[in-house]
């Protein structure tokens, strides 16, 4: 074997080491922080624009009805998110990530984790939230989305409130979702566009995920869907 392939290989077995020590420390650091709310959305959005403001308005709430609130962190819509949950006396978790171009970590976090790995840092949103706020955004609330919405659909994670927030921005990929991969392909079912709420109010988007645990049986301080019962390991459907 040549020394460029074993120095490759042991390359490959320190970085299980960095991944392992990345998911210890989140994994320490959020179990402690209590129910959060993830909310994604655009970093690009500015602080004049009335989604930003809109955002803060959302997360504040979210605070005031007893929900910490997590993001990525960054500018934009995170800010926003991690503004509104500080304001509001909440829990303000920022989960960070190690990117080529320049993203500084906005100052609103009261916990701040700095992640180099994107699926560990997706681990985090998904396993230490109550509920997911879906805010208008780019690639990546794009994929934060469909990843959350396939492992409730799949049974992989248990059913939890989804919230898809602005009307107009999403009308579009929900009309395609309805008539193109439902209705012409049947690539999902009717019953999947009822995996989340569509709305433009921020008292109906807390709403939505309040009264989802209020009506919900708990485990452990988690939310159990109404749909199935789950422990680790184990899946048991009603």
């Amino acid at each position: 074997m040549r020394k460029a392939e074993v120095i490759e290989g042991l390359r490959d077995t320190w970085q299980v080491f960095r991944v392992m020590a990345e998911f210890v420390e989140g994994f320490d650091t959020l179990s402690k922080v209590g129910r959060c709310v993830s909310i994604f959305g655009s970093a690009r959005t500015h602080p004049d624009d009335e989604l930003y403001q809109t955002t803060v308005l959302l997360a504040k709430r979210l605070a005031e009805a007893g929900y910490g609130v997590i993001t990525g962190g960054g500018p934009g819509v995170m800010e926003a998110g991690n503004k509104g949950a500080a304001e509001g006396g909440g829990e303000s978790v920022g989960l960070a990530i190690d990117l080529p171009m320049e993203q500084e970590a906005n100052p609103y976090c009261s916990t701040q984790i700095d992640f180099k790995y994107f699926f560990i840092r997706k681990v985090m949103f998904v396993k230490y939230a109550e509920g997911f706020i879906f805010m208008p955004g780019g690639f990546g609330t794009m994929d934060e989305m469909f990843e959350v919405l396939t492992l409730v659909q799949t049974l992989k994670i248990r059913r939890i409130p989804c919230v898809l927030f602005g009307m107009k921005f999403w009308q579009g990929l929900y009309d395609w979702m309805d008539k193109t991969m439902c209705d012409q392909y049947r690539h999902i079912s009717r019953e999947d566009l009822d995996l989340f709420h569509r709305t433009d109010d921020v008292d109906e988007a807390v709403a939505h995920i309040a009264n989802f645990h209020k009506h919900s049986p708990t485990r452990k301080g988690r939310t159990i869907g109404r749909g199935d019962t789950r422990e680790i390991g184990k899946v048991t459907k009603k």
